[in-house]
């Protein structure tokens, strides 16, 4: 399933059809259906291809780096919190090391990835600077988000970024990943960093307007599809192979980056990346490119990912104030409600908060290991770093990782 040619033809679909919209197949006006879904996010992730951040390869564009970066320094003045997953490094190393053709063997791709991740990060710092704004590099492996604890620092490194107003700019780590631990494209990056931020939406801004019924170059009735449902595997019926020899992703892998998003209630859209100002318009709510909607909400995907999907690996009891800040206010597990520490578990691992009398009252992921927590356990939290010589948080649990039973 492709688009149409990247020229910018008087294409009504990409003004009309997007967003929150369903084409009429007769030809009618698009009727609105959930317009407002990336309006109302407040987090969101943003993915863009290597093919619209090298301009097809020739190189990082600038301009388009530039104006991207000015719209989410827009975003962010409006209280928006922003996360770049950002492609090209391999394509800027190959136009700096002279290859015009994307290598196979995997040292040579590690070696570009090497060189042009220098360029990359460099023309984010630069171009969100320009607008007020701080930039962070971050490198993730496949292995940092399999690995709980991993997992857990690499959470908490992005939530303090965005809490200082800093908008992580994110690649996959080309220079050391193999087959084994490799994400394989940025479009499953980009879906596994929403379900790590629990974004509220993810934009996949490609060389493409958006979904097609079948590819329209070779089938002129083709239905642009302005809305589904991400997971429909009919979708995925539809969909076609690489989209370009510079990335590594097609369609297919958007589509399937929607469902791996949707698993933690994010919806997906998929927009043509040079649409003018298409991040400030959607966000306004207007309908561009393909929306594909999360069936499940978001706090609903958390409690069935945090209820039902990891085993348990051991227990802290805690007092009657405790279970009342957790079960009546919402709050955090702090140490000092802790009476007993139970089993041995690691940072990460999940674990059950009972009370005093054996009740199960909420389970979530632990941010001390079970050593670390018995040290802790009924000492408030200033004296953490007394305790153990650092702090990784101030929670046992905090709420954000955490399930009521």
């Amino acid at each position: 399933m492709m688009t149409e040619p990247l020229s910018a033809p008087d294409d009504p679909l990409s003004s009309k059809c997007g967003f929150a919209t369903l084409l009429d197949p007769h030809g009618g006006r698009p009727a609105s259906a959930g317009l407002g879904a990336l309006k109302s996010a407040r987090r969101i992730v943003v993915k863009v291809g290597s093919s619209l951040v090298t301009n097809e390869g020739r190189g990082i564009d600038a301009d388009a780096v530039g104006n991207w970066c000015r719209q989410l320094a827009t975003l962010a003045a409006q209280g928006r919190e922003l996360v770049m997953v950002s492609s090209g490094a391999i394509a800027e190393g190959m136009k700096r090391l002279g290859w015009r053709t994307r290598p196979s063997e995997l040292h040579e791709l590690q070696a570009a990835a090497a060189v042009g991740q220098m360029g990359l990060a460099q023309m984010y710092e630069t171009q969100l600077s320009r607008f007020g704004m701080g930039s962070a590099q971050v490198l993730l492996t496949h292995a940092d988000l399999a690995d709980r604890e991993r997992y857990l620092n690499a959470r908490s490194t992005l939530l303090t970024l965005l809490r200082l107003q800093v908008i992580p700019v994110i690649n996959e780590n080309d220079t050391v990943v193999n087959d084994e631990i490799k994400f394989g494209d940025n479009d499953t990056l980009g879906a596994l960093v929403a379900n790590l931020v629990e974004a509220d939406a993810l934009v996949i801004l490609t060389d493409q307007r958006g979904l097609y019924s079948a590819d329209p170059r070779q089938h002129p009735d083709a239905r642009f599809i302005a809305q589904g449902r991400a997971g429909d595997s009919a979708l995925e019926q539809m969909a076609g192979g690489a989209g370009s020899s510079i990335g590594r992703g097609g369609m297919l892998t958007k589509i399937l980056a929607a469902k791996r998003a949707a698993g933690s209630g994010a919806s997906t859209v998929i927009a043509w990346g040079r649409e003018p100002d298409v991040l400030l318009r959607l966000a306004a709510g207007e309908a561009i490119g393909t929306a594909l909607l999360a069936g499940t909400p978001k706090l609903a995907a958390r409690k069935q990912w945090m209820a039902d999907h990891l085993q348990l690996r051991g227990s802290v009891r805690v007092d009657a104030g405790a279970v009342l800040k957790l079960r009546d206010e919402g709050k955090s597990l702090l140490p000092i409600g802790v009476i007993e520490v139970e089993g041995e578990f690691h940072r990460g691992d999940v674990i059950a908060v009972l009370s005093d009398a054996g009740t199960e009252i909420a389970r979530g992921l632990a941010n001390y290991s079970s050593g670390e927590a018995r040290l802790i356990a009924r000492k408030p939290s200033s004296q953490i770093v007394g305790l153990l010589g650092y702090a990784n948080e101030q929670e046992l649990i905090h709420r954000d990782n955490m399930v009521l039973a």
